[in-house]
């Protein structure tokens, strides 16, 4: 190739791929608010976005790629863990994660800095951002929901599952309510033994939980949800508290 043809070749790519950029670029500006939700912005969530600029969130979270690496990603932090556990982690840190190596200071928030908060954080967590981040994938949730369709008349625990409504307050797949964490994300995080003593007494181990006691079901029963929770995580990964 002659030094003539290779500055036409370099020149037609480079102004063929600047091209194509700005062409992406206006695309994606042009469909902006719609990937955003714009009309769901209200004046609770800017209110909670500066809440969580005045405490220094991101020093230690990460939130649509921008923050720390020390605390988990809050992207998907309303889709993952719920609006009772949020709150509950918010109110006494010092509590919720007392099994966790890593700390979050207690910020003493107001109850309305709480609320706002939230509302914040259920905001960003429907942002379509194509799927991100990974950990939270949307799609691999919901491939959960078939498993627990499926697996109703096999799965003692599956069948407890949804016989003892679960889903009336933590999601599962696409089904669900997100007032407690994720069945898929709890068995991450938890073995089944650990699952089923905590469905007997859940403030025993989670001072200031939320849920009710299901101390009416036997061990066994326990035992058999808490290892259908478990095996919901099978092909995430493990993850640290």
């Amino acid at each position: 190739m002659s030094e003539s043809s290779a500055k036409v070749v370099f020149w037609v790519g480079t102004l063929l791929s600047l091209a194509l950029f700005l062409a992406l670029t206006f695309d994606t500006h042009g469909k902006f608010d719609a990937l955003t939700h714009a009309d769901r912005l209200d004046d609770k969530v800017v209110e909670g976005k500066r809440v969580f600029e005045a405490r220094n969130c991101n020093d230690c979270h990460t939130i649509l790629g921008f923050g720390g690496y020390y605390a988990p990603d809050l992207t998907r932090a309303f889709t993952r863990m719920g609006e009772d556990t949020i709150r509950h982690r918010l109110e006494r840190p010092e509590e919720a994660l007392a099994a966790s190596y890593r700390k979050m200071p207690q910020q003493r928030l107001s109850p309305k800095e709480i609320d706002r908060l939230v509302d914040f954080l259920r905001w960003v967590s429907a942002i379509e951002n194509n799927d991100w981040p990974p950990q939270d994938s949307e799609v691999r949730w919901k491939s959960s929901t078939r498993r627990l369709l499926a697996g109703a008349a096999l799965s003692p625990g599956a069948a407890l599952v949804s016989e003892e409504a679960c889903l009336a307050c933590h999601a599962l797949g696409d089904r669900g309510e997100r007032k407690g964490p994720r069945l898929e994300w709890i068995g991450t995080r938890r073995d089944a033994g650990w699952i089923a003593e905590y469905l007997a007494n859940p403030g025993a181990l989670l001072p200031g939980a939320a849920m009710p006691p299901y101390d009416k079901l036997s061990e066994g029963q326990r035992k058999a949800i808490g290892e259908f929770i478990v095996s919901l995580a099978d092909g995430r990964g493990r993850e640290t508290p």
